[in-house]
């Protein structure tokens, strides 16, 4: 006897960001919540949809994750499983192929999470790809003898990495030995992962883009491109996110068809993507990566939504539980209805925090619907290539996005974070 309404279990995403929840509830989909490890879920103060709440180790025992789905499956059927969480998009796909769930599949899902296999594919399909080469295994010196072929500076990143973590740039040979060293000391530290593999790439010089979609039955329907700066490094800190991009009519097209033909190459053919490019020289689209999942744990959604008016997590899960998007949205590029933008606080320093100010004043700001602060007082940051996570999100909807360039341009001023001063012998 399956459950009167669809059910997703939905793992690893924090209760503090609400979009995925509320989409659910938008969907008629109620969730099984798998939380984050380090975060106290209380029963009384459930997100909406969540009906309940199943504690796993999905990272420290996968498989004994599995076998619990498994087994609260066969007591109680659900009928699907998602994650907005990058490392565990792999397990998903694995889980819902076990138990028979609507999925990506385990190598769909690997292409999408690999950056060594995303390459390789996006490179046999003759979309655009840099130069690259593979550090694998505890021996790093064939990897490094075929980076030294590549045009210099190069960008040193974890295979399996996510947000900025170990993201560096090498500017010579002579220093990518060092930079391979210390990507992978990060790597042991933060992912518990000894020699990591690493992909070195040419550096591209040019803008940074987020694009959002969602694919239904292979179609690929583009609800937003956003900016994202021009982040050169060495550790490539994000800062800024704002949609839709001002592109012109040609470069914006190259991005549609790069992008949609992305999913094609990589296999994806339900549900949302969140893919981050760079244009070359400002007009020839690389991708970075695509990841099978809704972005920013569900800011990609706030932002595609206002956007393009399409209700990206509510469709998203009606996919993951084996439904038809309720828009029944076709391909291209959606036009767009509104403006949207994501303030990314940088650390702008690293040690303890000892203040963090600006953010209280915009809770009331109009334009601003969303403060969502991550690092507080007392937090030690970590300094960079690590990755200790964003102080805080200033999440805002405006007319146009040249108005959301002005308001970024105030919060640069706003906000600032102090350090505590070491201590001295």
């Amino acid at each position: 006897m399956t459950e009167a309404r669809p059910t997703v279990v939905l793992l690893y995403q924090r209760v503090s960001l609400p979009w995925i929840f509320e989409g659910a509830a938008r969907a008629g989909v109620d969730v099984v919540l798998v939380p984050r490890p380090d975060e106290e879920v209380r029963a009384d103060r459930l997100p909406p949809a969540v009906v309940e709440v199943l504690p796993l180790d999905v990272e420290g025992d996968p498989a004994g994750a599995l076998d619990a789905l498994r087994k609260r499956h066969e007591a109680r059927p659900f009928h699907g499983v998602a994650t907005l969480y990058d490392p565990l998009v792999p397990f998903v796909a694995e889980a819902a192929e076990l138990l028979g769930l609507p999925g990506i599949g385990r190598d769909t899902a690997l292409g999408a999470q690999d950056k060594r296999v995303m390459r390789e594919r996006l490179s046999a399909a003759a979309l655009n790809v840099p130069r690259f080469a593979r550090v694998d295994g505890p021996d790093p010196e064939p990897g490094l003898a075929a980076a030294g072929d590549l045009d210099f500076p190069v960008v040193v990143k974890p295979a399996h990495g996510f947000s900025s973590l170990g993201v560096t740039r090498a500017d010579t040979p002579e220093a990518l030995r060092g930079t391979v060293a210390e990507v992978r000391r990060v790597c042991a530290a933060k992912l518990g992962v000894a020699d990591a593999a690493l992909v070195v790439e040419e550096y591209l010089d040019g803008p940074e883009f987020a694009v959002e979609s969602l694919v239904s039955g292979g179609r690929v329907r583009i609800l937003s491109i956003g900016y994202k700066g021009e982040p050169e490094g060495p550790y490539f800190e994000e800062s800024v996110y704002r949609a839709p991009a001002v592109l012109p009519a040609a470069v914006r097209d190259a991005v549609v068809r790069e992008v949609t033909a992305a999913h094609a190459a990589l296999g994806i053919a339900d549900g949302p993507t969140h893919t981050e490019l760079r244009l070359r020289g400002g007009t020839k689209p690389y991708l970075l990566e695509m990841g099978a999942r809704i972005g920013g744990s569900g800011v990609s959604h706030y932002v595609a939504s206002h956007v393009s008016g399409v209700d990206l997590a509510a469709e998203a899960l009606r996919i993951a539980v084996g439904g038809a998007p309720a828009g029944g949205y076709g391909e291209g590029l959606a036009e767009p209805v509104g403006a949207a933008a994501n303030y990314i606080v940088p650390c702008g320093g690293h040690g303890r925090i000892s203040a963090v100010h600006g953010l209280d004043a915009l809770r009331d700001d109009p334009r601003v619907d969303h403060v969502v602060q991550m690092l507080f007082p007392g937090d030690e940051v970590r300094p960079y290539p690590d990755f200790t996570g964003y102080p805080a999100f200033v999440i805002s909807r405006h007319g146009s996005t040249a108005e959301a360039e002005e308001f970024h341009a105030l919060l640069e001023r706003a906000i600032r974070i102090d350090y505590a001063e070491e201590a001295t012998a």
